[in-house]
């Protein structure tokens, strides 16, 4: 190994930001506004996946909650992924796949929104989740990978990055909600 694999590592990574950049900045941008009428109506955004995108939709709520560039007030935000008592209790009593699911059947209201992350686009537990938000009346966000998967068509909105690296994918979905969040923020400045 030598330098070029490092080199070769970035040069995806960009590529993959390059096509995110020519094929879907119009999207990314029709779902950031969905998000930001969502918070403007009083709703709150659900977040869930597992694993790197566990840690992604606690990254994303905190920038809500907390704050993201600039002091504003709270914004009410939740990661699905964070209350070890209500996982473990779900995944005895029922099964994993039904985690979030049942959280967004207790948190989730008409007007709120989901963002269910999954560089596979297959995660059950996720699909779920997604399913369940559909039938409280809140608006679904899918981020995805490689070809969408079984999720692809469940979503409101589902925004597949266009590869199959799961670092690469996981980095573009980290750049996507920093965007959407950004977003969120910006239109706040009116207040």
């Amino acid at each position: 190994m030598d330098q070029s694999f490092v080199e070769r590592r970035i040069r995806h990574s960009i590529e993959v930001k390059h096509r995110l950049l020519q094929d879907f900045s119009e999207q990314i941008f029709t779902i950031g506004q969905a998000l930001i009428g969502c918070i403007a109506s009083g709703g709150k955004i659900l977040f869930c996946g597992n694993g790197g995108s566990a840690a992604d939709a606690q990254h994303l709520a905190a920038e809500l909650v907390v704050k993201l560039g600039r002091e504003r007030r709270a914004l009410p935000a939740v990661a699905l992924t964070t209350d070890s008592s209500i996982l473990t209790a779900a995944a005895n009593d029922f099964s994993y796949d039904g985690v979030f699911a049942r959280q967004v059947q207790a948190l989730g209201r008409a007007g709120d929104a989901l963002i269910g992350i999954s560089t596979s686009g297959n995660s059950e537990n996720v699909r779920r989740a997604i399913v369940a938000a559909q039938e409280q009346g809140m608006v679904s966000v899918a981020l995805l990978g490689k070809d969408g998967g079984a999720i692809r068509e469940l979503a409101s909105h589902s925004l597949v990055v266009p590869d199959s690296d799961t670092q690469r994918i996981q980095e573009s979905h980290l750049l996507v909600g920093h965007i959407w969040m950004e977003m969120i923020d910006a239109s706040l400045e009116q207040e």
